[in-house]
C-alpha cells in the first residue's frame, strides 16, 4: 500500500474532522481529485471527504453544519473558519437524464462508493495517516498516464454523459492518454452528449481547450464524434481538423474561442450568435469579437495607430497570441512598441471631454461626438498636443 509521508497543510488542517468521525466509530477518507493531484504534485484547490456516517449522524457530531446537498448525502462542516464537505458513501441508480441519479442510496462501504466514480485516477481514497486505498488500479493508471473509466465505461457514460467530455478534459489538463476501451465507449455513446446542458459542456470544453495537451485531446474530441453534439460544430470536423495541427495550445479562454471561430470561418456578424449558443457572457463575446476583428485586419494590412488605440492592449496581446497559434506571420514586437508609444491609451487620458467642448461653445449632439473623435485621432497621430490649451486653439 502506498503511503504519503508528509501531507500538505490543506489535508493536515482537515485531519481532526476525519479523526472525530473515526472516534465515533465511522470510516472517513479523503477522496477523489485531491488525491490524484497530490500524487501528481499538482496544485490542490480543495479536498473532499467521504464517510460511512449518514448525513444526520454527521450533523449530530459537529455543532456547525450546512445542508449543502443533503439529498445526495453532502453536509458542510464549519470548523475554525474553514468549511469541509462530507459526503456519505453512496450508490446511485436510474439516470433518466444521463446526468443526475434518480435514486441515491447511502451505504457503509467505501468500495461501493468508489465503484460509482468516473475514472480510476479519481477513484482513490486516503486515510489520515497518508495511506492510499486503491481498489481499481488508479495508481497504475497514474503511473501509465492513462484516463480509464472505473469498471464498464458504457455504464459510467450512461450514468453521466458529461463524463465523456471530462475524459478529454483530463487528457488535456493532465497530459494523459485515453484508454482504448474508454475511447470506444465514448464513440459509441457520443450522441448522448446533447442531453447535457451546454453550460456544463462549455466548462469542460474550455478546460480541455486551454490545457497543456489541448491539441491531442481535441483530436480525440473529433475522433469520437463528441464534436458533433455541440453548437455549430456538427458537420464541421474537416475545418476543425486543423486544430490538432496548430503550433501552440491556447492558454486563454478568449484566445480559444477566437481560434475556433477563425477555423470555422464564421462571418463577423455570426460571432455573437455562436458565443450566445455556447452560453458565453456578453463580456467574453465582446472580447472575442474584438480579437477576431483585429486578426482579420492584421491578416490584410498593418493597423493604423488609431486602430491600435481602439483595439486596446488586452485585445492586441490576445490577437498576437491567436496569430502565433495559427501560424499567421505578424511583427508582434513592432506592434507592441507602436502601442506603447501612443500618446494616450484610453479616452480617459484625453485632456478634454464633452463638457469641455460644450463650455467651448460646441452644441451637444452628433457633431460634438465627431469632434471628440477627430481630436483623439489628431492627438494619437501626433498632430495635436494633448493639453487643453492646444485643443482649445484647434477647436477655435
Amino acid at each position: 500500500m502506498k503511503k504519503i509521508q508528509d501531507l500538505p497543510p490543506i489535508f493536515q488542517s482537515a485531519i481532526p474532522i476525519l479523526e472525530k468521525l473515526s472516534d465515533a466509530g465511522y470510516e472517513a477518507y479523503f477522496v477523489g481529485g485531491s488525491i490524484r493531484d497530490l500524487l501528481l504534485k499538482r496544485h490542490i484547490h480543495d479536498i473532499d471527504i467521504a464517510s460511512s456516517a449518514y448525513p444526520e449522524e454527521v450533523k449530530q457530531l459537529f455543532p456547525k453544519t450546512i445542508d449543502t446537498g443533503i439529498k445526495h448525502g453532502t453536509v458542510t462542516v464549519l470548523d475554525h473558519c474553514e468549511s469541509y464537505e462530507i459526503t456519505t458513501f453512496r450508490t446511485e441508480s436510474g439516470y433518466q437524464d444521463f446526468r443526475r441519479p434518480d435514486h441515491v442510496t447511502f451505504v457503509r462501504s467505501l468500495k461501493e462508493d468508489l465503484k460509482r466514480r468516473d475514472f480510476t485516477v479519481n477513484a482513490l481514497a486516503m486515510d489520515t495517516q497518508g495511506s492510499i486505498v486503491d481498489l481499481f488500479n488508479g495508481l497504475g493508471d497514474l503511473q501509465s498516464k492513462l484516463i480509464k473509466a472505473v469498471g464498464d465505461p458504457l455504464e459510467r457514460f450512461h450514468e453521466d454523459a458529461l463524463r465523456m467530455m471530462r475524459a478529454v478534459r483530463f487528457m488535456s489538463q493532465l497530459q494523459f492518454d485515453l484508454d482504448e476501451q474508454t475511447k470506444a465507449a465514448i464513440e459509441e455513446l457520443h450522441d448522448l452528449l446533447p442531453k447535457i446542458s451546454i453550460e456544463r459542456i462549455r466548462d469542460e470544453f474550455v478546460k480541455m481547450g486551454t490545457g497543456p495537451n489541448s491539441r491531442r485531446a481535441f483530436q480525440v474530441f473529433l475522433d469520437t464524434k463528441l464534436s458533433e453534439g455541440v453548437p455549430h460544430f456538427k458537420g464541421k470536423s474537416e475545418l476543425l481538423a486543423v486544430y490538432p495541427q496548430l503550433k501552440f495550445e491556447p492558454n486563454m479562454e478568449s484566445s480559444l474561442w477566437a481560434v475556433i471561430i477563425i477555423l470555422l470561418k464564421l462571418p463577423n456578424d455570426q460571432i455573437a450568435k455562436f458565443m450566445h449558443d455556447w452560453k458565453n457572457s456578453n463580456i467574453m463575446t465582446g472580447k472575442v469579437e474584438k480579437i477576431v476583428e483585429l486578426f482579420d485586419l492584421l491578416s490584410d494590412r498593418s493597423p493604423t495607430d488609431y486602430e491600435l488605440f481602439q483595439a486596446g492592449k488586452e485585445t492586441l496581446l490576445n490577437t498576437i497570441d491567436v496569430a502565433q497559434i495559427l501560424g499567421q506571420p505578424v511583427n508582434s514586437e513592432a506592434l507592441v512598441d507602436r502601442y506603447v508609444a501612443l500618446p494616450i491609451k484610453s479616452s480617459a487620458e484625453l485632456a478634454v471631454d464633452g463638457r469641455f467642448l460644450i463650455a467651448a461653445g460646441i452644441k451637444p449632439g452628433p457633431k460634438l461626438g465627431q469632434l471628440l473623435v477627430q481630436i483623439k485621432q489628431k492627438v494619437i497621430a501626433g498632430e495635436l498636443e494633448n493639453n487643453a490649451e492646444a485643443i482649445n486653439a484647434f477647436i477655435k
